[in-house]
């Protein structure tokens, strides 16, 4: 399937690294409101850390990591009484603060005060999976009420850029084309949109787990299920299904893995266009002209662009001759300007698209990650993959898997 619709070649690799990375990832509790399938994070009352202890862990990315957007995830971060002062703290550091919340206890008067803090974006967890109070039963579509709200509000509020992702089930996967297309009726309060694959593990996986060299039983742990479920979904299976309702939808640019280089872990589309028609998507020079440009004079890769500049797409037309995702978006927006004078007046934004492939086990029990992960949090002073901090946290060490001989995939 990847070879179907990918050519790795006419893809930007985002030149991301461990120590030079465009996010990093600042978990200040591990408490929340919501209970969501499939969560890597366990749900601890009294896990919120100090406010020396978040400037610490800051301290250390500034240290070892060369990073433009910090992640303020959990848990929720909202329910930090601190808060309104660690995004403070991360502004105070030259990074932009980004909050991973799930929106619940987020009000007007806090977001203004956020504002006032410094915070520059929000990216809200919103799918059907959640349990969320007044909104059981609802499918991802019918949530699209509740994802407005939340981009009118920070619309009203203004420059916050909005962000949403949504974890990808089996059962859901065949929403997301549909999500995409309400993304574009609100292209102009709506930055990005990002899904993410389902993982856990679960029983029929033919592996043994170790820590260190000791063995462990895995089917208690944070992230494990007791249930048969499909946690292979990749990135590809949701871009195939987003091209069978819209076959020009392209990827410009990814990141692969670590055990798999030709897999997608981060796969990233740039559309520009208005809530009416998308001109077009951006190839790979014009994701690799933002981020080296951007990197030669802020020393750092571009996380998140601020709404006054994902405003300027119209603009970005005059580069045409340096993509060839902006020539063709170019040429559709003369074509349109030709049928209708009045385009010329209206504004194009740009909007991405995110699909996030998370950790797969293979069959000689390596482990494939993201290969530049942009998703890296701090334990004991140490950069760690945030999406798996409950093995350190239990066992000191990451888990290493063995293939049972008895078994096969």
């Amino acid at each position: 399937m990847q070879e179907l619709l990918i050519d790795q070649k006419n893809l930007y690799r985002l030149p991301w690294t461990l120590p030079d990375n465009a996010i990093s990832w600042l978990e200040p509790t591990s408490l929340c409101n919501l209970s969501c399938d499939g969560c890597y994070r366990e749900n601890e009352k009294n896990s919120h850390k100090s406010l020396d202890v978040v400037k610490k862990e800051l301290d250390v990315f500034v240290k070892l990591r060369i990073t433009d957007g910090v992640s303020i995830a959990g848990g929720d971060p909202l329910l930090h009484p601190d808060i309104i002062e660690i995004v403070r703290e991360v502004a105070k550091r030259n990074m932009k603060p980004i909050i991973n919340t799930n929106g619940l206890a987020l009000t007007k008067e806090l977001l203004l005060e956020l504002k006032k803090a410094g915070v520059f974006g929000f990216t809200f967890h919103i799918d059907s999976k959640q349990n969320r109070p007044q909104w059981k039963d609802k499918n991802e579509l019918e949530l699209n009420e509740l994802r407005l709200k939340y981009a009118q509000m920070l619309a009203e509020a203004g420059n916050i850029s909005c962000s949403f992702n949504a974890t990808v089930y089996e059962d859901t996967l065949k929403y997301v084309p549909e999500l995409v297309e309400w993304a574009q009726k609100h292209i102009d309060i709506v930055q990005v949109m990002v899904f993410i694959a389902y993982r856990q593990i679960v029983p029929q996986m033919p592996m043994d787990w170790y820590a260190g060299g000791k063995k462990v039983e895995m089917n208690h742990f944070w992230y494990s299920t007791e249930q048969e479920r499909k946690v292979d979904i990749l990135s590809t299976d949701v871009l195939a299904r987003v091209k069978e309702k819209f076959p020009e939808f392209n990827p410009c640019a990814y990141l692969n893995g670590t055990e798999k280089p030709d897999s997608y872990k981060w796969l990233l589309s740039i559309r520009i266009g208005n809530k009416h028609s998308i001109m077009g998507y951006m190839g790979n020079k014009f994701i690799e002209m933002v981020q080296t440009q951007y990197h030669f004079w802020q020393g750092k890769y571009l996380a998140y662009a601020a709404p006054g500049f994902t405003k300027l797409g119209k603009s970005s037309l005059l580069l045409w001759p340096l993509d060839k995702g902006l020539r063709k978006a170019a040429g559709r927006f003369l074509k349109s300007v030709f049928i209708n004078p009045l385009n010329l007046f209206r504004r194009l934004h740009f909007q991405s698209i995110m699909m996030i492939q998370p950790v797969d086990f293979m069959e000689d029990g390596g482990q494939n990650m993201c290969d530049g992960c942009p998703d890296i949090t701090v334990w004991e002073d140490k950069l760690v993959w945030s999406c798996r901090l409950e093995e350190p946290k239990k066992f000191g060490c990451f888990v290493r898997t063995v293939p049972r001989k008895d078994q096969a995939f």
